[in-house]
Formats: structure tokens, sequence, C-alpha cells
């Protein structure tokens, strides 16, 4: 693609994102190609950590995918500067970029002994092709080379100028309840590396649950300023409900069942797996389990890079929700994207009386729960996991500055917590 025609593709993305105040884009992390599978943000060395490199660190970031097929697509991509809420900010590029915008996908490897067919593409942060020169948050967005409109997907990631410390909890003595169905954060921002700001009016917190955009609170106003720290506790917008730990099931062999799968069997041209029946969890008591807090992690159990030996398996779930929904249910979780559309859609089987899907998914440990859509399109998990004080969840903690008169929230604080 010449010159010209790049700069006429990035002067019609930057005019669409000018109507974003009024008209809100999705900038969900998602997949928008039925031939993209396995899109995962992860620290290469910290399984565990949140999508978020630190400056000043050695934070790094894998942004990972499989093109199902034999050959090699040229790809490249670029990033878009978001503010707080995930819209795209009013910063140029020239502001938070180092360079031209775009930038090859480089690294890409080929399966093997895969009975499923797949090339392997993989994006390490930061990149030296493509420096980053603002703290926020980033979208990066994955094209063929010859057609920049067409993209195939688009993840989330942030960086964080750590120029602030934030400190908290959580508690289940909720303003709504002791030890009921709730739990509360607290927490509170260093000022200190934030000279000449005002707390009541400069920051944006947002607080994530377990990396579901879904549960995604803001709160801009501390409760007080004590002592060089603004304070945020009683403030019903941390007020999140208990959920109940993940569900799991693991296909890291495909010669015998593994966690929670039934039964294995080769067929039509790849490996099938029936997980075990599933029911509602609502009324039952509460079961601590060790879970991944809803990710994935691509693994082959007789292999040294699963990212290129890990099959695709078409798993089938099964569910008896043991009452009426009023809403459709899916299967949710980071596996999906947290996204509710027609692939994790649970359809009504006559037969069996119980609910299924089936989706083909990469060999590894998986956590998985099920998410009914209201009518009203409003997504909870409350109807069939019921919510349990006790479960241990994780939350994001970003502190953003948005100083009057600037075009671009700054991530100046980035903290997990979890119970």
């Amino acid at each position: 693609m010449n010159q010209a025609n790049k700069i006429a593709s990035l002067f019609l993305i930057m005019c669409s994102f000018s109507l974003c105040a009024a008209n809100p884009i999705d900038t969900r992390q998602q997949i928008f190609k039925p031939n993209v599978r396995t899109l995962s943000v992860s620290n290469p060395g910290n399984f565990m950590a949140p999508p978020v490199i630190r400056m000043g660190t050695g934070d790094r970031l894998n942004i990972n995918f499989d093109i199902i097929g034999d050959e090699h697509t040229y790809l490249r991509y670029r990033l878009i500067h978001c503010n707080a809420e995930w819209q795209p900010s009013r910063l140029l590029e020239s502001e938070y970029i180092d360079g031209f915008n775009e930038t090859p996908i480089e690294d890409y490897a080929y399966s093997s002994n895969t009975y499923v067919h797949y090339v392997n593409y993989n994006i390490s942060l930061p990149d030296p092709n493509l420096p980053i020169l603002a703290s926020g948050n980033y979208l990066l967005q994955v094209f063929p080379e010859s057609e920049p409109d067409d993209i195939l997907l688009q993840a989330r990631f942030s960086i964080s100028s750590e120029t602030s410390i934030v400190e908290g909890g959580i508690t289940t003595r909720t303003d709504k309840g002791t030890n009921s169905e709730f739990q509360q954060l607290f927490f509170n921002v260093d000022l200190g590396g934030l000279p000449n700001i005002n707390p009541f009016q400069d920051l944006i917190i947002s607080v994530v649950q377990n990396n579901d955009p879904s549960s995604a609170r803001f709160v801009s106003h501390p409760l007080r300023v004590d002592r060089g720290k603004a304070i945020f506790e009683h403030t019903p917008e941390l007020i999140f409900d208990g959920g109940n730990e993940f569900r799991r099931f693991e296909t890291v062999r495909t010669d015998y069942p593994g966690m929670h799968v039934d039964s294995v069997k080769f067929k039509d041209g790849l490996w099938h797996a029936w997980l075990q029946q599933d029911f509602s969890r609502k009324d039952r008591e509460y079961v601590y389990d060790s879970t991944q807090h809803g990710r994935f992690k691509i693994d082959e159990y007789n292999s040294t890079e699963p990212d290129l030996s890990a099959d695709y398996v078409m798993v089938h779930f099964s569910l008896d929700p043991g009452e009426r929904q009023y809403g459709e249910i899916y299967i949710d979780g980071d596996m999906t994207n947290h996204i509710l559309n027609d692939q994790n859609l649970m359809r009504y089987d006559w037969n069996s009386g119980h609910y299924q899907a089936s989706i083909p998914l990469k060999q590894g440990s998986y956590n998985y729960k099920y998410t009914v859509l209201s009518e009203k399109g409003l997504p909870s998990s409350s109807s069939i996991e019921g919510n349990k004080y006790e479960t241990s969840n994780e939350y994001l903690i970003n502190v953003y500055l948005r100083s009057p008169g600037s075009r671009g929230d700054m991530l100046v604080a980035s903290r997990k917590i979890g119970n």
C-alpha cells in the first residue's frame, strides 16, 4: 500500500474517532473474523499479572493469536490511545507514538503435528518498531497489510507511569450488609507524585472485577483527603456482587478425559471433548476452588511449545439451569473475551432438556461461567452461579489523571488486589 493510501486510511479512522463522544464505538477486546482464534494478552513472566506495562520496569506483554489454515498472512498493527472509559482520546498520534503508527507482525510460526492447521502470531510489547510515548489505555488493531480497514481483531492493554501509588483491600462488611452476597473495595491514592492537582476534580479511577469489562466501575471524587492521600471508601460504586468461583476444565491431553471432561473422541477430522453436566449453583453452599479468575492457559502435556503443538478441540458444554432463565445464556470468560454472541450462546435441546453449546478451543486449562443476558441487555451470572461473599475475586484498580484542558487521560498508577 502506498503512502497516500496509508494517510487516507488513517484520516478516515481519525475522523470516525472524532464522533465517538456522541456515538461511543465498540472498543472491547474481540475477534472479528471466524478464522481467527485464541486471542490472549499476557505477561510472559507472570501469567496472573494484568495487561499493564509499568514504565521503568521490565514488564512485557505478549499478544498472541492463531489464524486457521496453512498459509501465512502479511499482517500489521496500529495503536489507538484511549481515555479511562476506553474511548479514543483526542491526543495526536505524534503525542503517543514515536514515528509512523503502523508496523508489521514478523513473529509467526506454523502449527506442528496438529489435525487442525493454523499459523500462530505473536506481538511482543514494548515494540522498538513502535515506541510508545504516553501512559494510558491502548487499543491494538491487527489488519492485513494490503487492507488497513479490514480489522481482524483488537486487543486492550495499558501503560502506567507509576508516578503514584494505590493501596487498598476488599471487605465483606459492606454498606449493603455484612457477609451477605457483596464485596466492597476501599483504597487510597498517594498524591505525593502528583503535585498541583485537584484530587476532587483531576482523578478518575476505574475498578474491574476479574478482567470483565462489563463489571467496570468509575469513581472520581474521594471521600476525603488525609495526609497527602485521596481516600476512597463507603462508595456505592465500589460495591460488587460476590459472584462465584469460576468453573474449570482441562484438555491438555486428548487420549483420556481431563478435569471436568466426561469423554473424548476423535471424529470428523478433529478431537471432541464432552464436559461433565453443569448445574445451577445459585442455591448451593459456597465451595472454595483455586481458579485462574477467568483466564485460560494454552497447554499440551507432551510439548515444550504448546502455542504451536496444541490442537483444537471441539468442546461440548451442557447446562441444567434448574429454573427458567429470563434471558439468553452464554458461556463467559477470557476465552470468549467476555463477548456475548452466537459463538458462545447456549441453545435449548428438547431431547435432553438441557442447554448446550459447542466451541472449538485450543488445548489447555480453562475457566468459565454462565452469564445471562436479560431482555434489557444487562449481563449477570447471579441467577445461575449465585452470589457468594466468600468468592476469591481479583480487582484491577487503575488511577488516571485528567487535568483541566487535557486531551487524553494518563494512567499514573495500577494495582491488582484480591482475596
